[in-house]
């Protein structure tokens, strides 16, 4: 959407209007002013995506274009970015997403970049569509605050954390079990989305039975990047059974039984708390199938 000032005038700086935090339809403003200058983060800042120019588009869900250069120095290629922005109190829901880059590819944009505070389960397994990567920030809490906020660009604002990329390992019977090998990161500088290792999760969990509407904690694992036993140690203020917590401290979990829904969800959280979730559907031919498309 274009913003526009008292005499109807459209105004196509982010920053030539500093409305009141609050103020009618500014929300989206506000959002864009500090995209603008924080950029979107990911787990290493050197895959930081950074706005060459952020300027209103006059779209339903597509609210601005986002120019970045790709591979950085001389020889990079600038990309177009559709923003889509999240509402200020909710959820971003599956169909948001999908009508966000069917608009982002109608009109030539090279990916969608949507920002939101939160998105329900099935949003998070969406990735793309055609060819538009679907690249989902989650927006800080303090965004809520904007009004008071410094916009310095020195915060995490917005950060995109890929989904897990998982094996599931079989056991020759009726059980099977989950190994965690990192995180899925599109990086800016080739365009390209590959695992980045399991050094930057600090936690993850399996629902063993996902009934596709709540996730049910039934195992979790804690990696950790230093000394996770020590960690729990001084918080829990006890000693730990060295067995039990070797069952914990590992990116492969305990067996359990195939699932009675046919699914099961791994949540994974890194280090700066931010977390994604992959579903997949395990068929009875105990071939795992992602399901890409709730």
């Amino acid at each position: 959407m274009l913003a526009v000032d008292e005499n109807d005038e459209v105004f196509t700086g982010l920053g030539d209007r500093k409305l009141g935090y609050g103020e009618a339809a500014n929300f989206t403003e506000t959002i864009l002013e500090n995209l603008k200058t924080a950029g979107v983060q990911q787990a290493h800042r050197e895959d930081r995506i950074e706005f060459a120019s952020l300027t209103p588009w006059p779209g339903r869900y597509v609210c601005a274009e986002g120019r970045y250069v790709e591979g950085g120095g001389e020889t990079g290629v600038t990309r177009r970015a559709g923003i889509f922005v999240g509402p200020e109190f909710g959820t971003v829901a599956r169909p948001d997403l999908v009508e966000a880059a069917r608009e982002a590819a109608d009109v030539g944009f090279d990916v969608l970049i949507a920002c939101a505070f939160s998105y329900d389960a099935h949003a998070t397994e969406f990735e793309k569509l055609g060819r538009i990567p679907i690249l989902k920030a989650r927006m800080n809490a303090d965004l809520h605050m904007a009004g008071d906020l410094k916009n310095t660009g020195k915060g995490n604002l917005f950060v995109i954390f890929g989904e897990p990329d998982i094996d599931i390992l079989e056991d020759g019977g009726d059980d099977i079990r989950v190994r965690i090998n990192g995180v899925d990161v599109f990086h800016p500088n080739t365009g390209e989305v590959r695992s980045d290792g399991a050094d930057g999760i600090a936690c993850w969990f399996v629902d063993t039975d996902y009934n596709e509407e709540s996730f049910f904690v039934r195992h979790a694992y804690f990696l950790g990047a230093n000394d996770p036993y020590k960690a729990l140690k001084t918080t829990l203020k006890a000693e730990i059974d060295l067995d039990a917590w070797a069952t914990l401290n590992s990116d492969t979990s305990r067996p359990f039984p195939r699932p009675a829904s046919g699914r099961i969800a791994v949540k994974v959280i890194n280090h700066l708390g931010d977390e994604a979730m992959k579903v997949y559907k395990i068929a009875r031919n105990y071939s795992p199938v992602f399901i890409s498309g709730l």
